[in-house]
């Protein structure tokens, strides 16, 4: 197997979205036409000389997007030249960051049960069940904060996700894999506002200093998942979302 774009290890791209960009192309263009089935993880993890995390997690993009179908037992196949129309987003906690950002680091902050105040049993909705994790992370770049995060995820969605290592994990992707539970909508507000003082300090900003704020919505169906609060530096990260629109 030999396919018309390879990976560059010098880009800031990851490496799963550089993988996934090259087998899109090859559907695209044709190469692969729909019912074909795709190279197995192996030949692919050969192909790219990267590991079976990175060839996943694009094969899970691209069946998100519309492009690829697989069935237990059989495969991966080709379902579709373009995705349906309309807008596709991909997310990832990463792409929250600088797309050229070297390296980012993450330090958990939080990460417990707890029965949510009432403004947050409002954005869950009946879904808390009373009880809710919690899960606070502050990303750097460099040596430099950068981004602070808060989660709250109804404690029935994956109770056992109080005893995950999410140093370096996507709690969207987690809540979805391993818990089977699949985003499916995000509503997403930005706003400006001051940083608090516990803010303030975790960032290392002055008092009174403007800062971006973000609240993610996440459904699964008509049902709210998770609710996400992230508190931004404007000189060290900035918001990152591609859409493709057919």
């Amino acid at each position: 197997m030999r396919l018309t774009k390879a990976i560059d290890r010098d880009r800031p791209k990851k490496l799963h979205v550089q993988v996934l960009e090259a087998l899109r192309d090859e559907i695209e263009n044709g190469k692969w036409q729909i019912g074909a089935q795709i190279p197995i993880e192996d030949e692919l993890c050969r192909e790219f000389n990267v590991s079976k995390a990175v060839i996943r997690q694009a094969i899970l993009d691209l069946v998100r997007q519309g492009y690829l179908i697989r069935h237990q037992g059989k495969g991966t196949f080709v379902c579709k030249k373009s995705p349906p129309p309309g807008v596709t987003m991909s997310t990832s906690f990463e792409e929250l960051m600088l797309e050229d950002a070297a390296s980012f680091s993450c330090k958990i902050l939080a990460q417990t049960a707890m029965t949510p105040l009432d403004h947050i049993e409002e954005k869950l909705g009946s879904e808390s069940g009373h009880h809710v994790i919690y899960i606070k992370r502050l990303l750097s770049v460099g040596t430099d904060p950068a981004l602070l995060a808060e989660s709250y995820i109804p404690y029935r969605t994956c109770p056992e996700l109080l005893r995950e290592d999410l140093t370096d994990k996507n709690i969207v992707e987690v809540v979805e894999k391993k818990y089977k539970t699949p985003i499916t909508k995000i509503r997403i507000f930005i706003d400006a506002e001051i940083a608090n003082d516990s803010e303030a300090e975790l960032l290392d900003l002055d008092k009174g200093s403007m800062v971006m704020a973000l609240e993610q919505h996440f459904y699964s169906g008509t049902t709210r998942v998770m609710y996400m609060r992230i508190i931004k530096r404007t000189d060290k990260a900035r918001f990152f979302r591609e859409f493709d629109k057919n």
